[in-house]
């Protein structure tokens, strides 16, 4: 039988989630820290002609070529001023792994999505607010949860790495 104590804590890790949270702009965002592979710095790329804006291009990474993306500008925000803690999050979605650039590391958070997370308000009709699933307060700061396979269009970077 079970203690108590090794009941709530196993309780405490089915119902609670881990996510990684980032900086863009003046803004706090988080991702699901299963989909991150690595933070690194900001690599050397490879540009590639005719991609979208927000494509840096691609790296090699340990012999595997990965796409970096600028999610600052796949968002339509203004990168922070001081570029210096600048990182790329390599994340894995749908069997590819993709780099995105961010502004900032800060921490890894864990967040009770159910309880936690609250819906957007609908404030705007803006293309990145389809980008969001939902916020979390943290502290004295709000912390907006972002849908990956949204962001990152999985089909338009299959068709890039072909």
């Amino acid at each position: 039988m079970k203690s108590e104590e090794t009941k709530n804590s196993q309780d405490f890790l089915e119902t609670n989630e881990r996510f990684l949270e980032f900086k863009l702009g003046k803004e706090m965002y988080a991702i699901p820290l299963l989909s991150v592979k690595e933070v690194i710095s900001p690599p050397e790329t490879t540009s590639i002609p005719n991609s979208p804006d927000y494509f840096i291009g691609i790296m090699n990474l340990r012999g595997q070529l990965i796409t970096v993306v600028d999610l600052r500008k796949r968002m339509a925000i203004k990168p922070a001023e001081d570029s210096h803690e600048n990182a790329v999050v390599i994340v894995n979605i749908e069997n590819i792994q993709i780099g995105m650039m961010v502004d900032s590391i800060h921490k890894v958070l864990q967040f009770h999505v159910e309880k936690d997370m609250q819906v957007l308000p609908e404030v705007s009709e803006r293309k990145s607010h389809a980008y969001m699933k939902g916020i979390f307060k943290a502290e004295d700061r709000l912390i907006v949860l972002l849908d990956l396979a949204k962001i990152l269009n999985i089909y338009d970077l299959k068709k890039m790495a072909s």
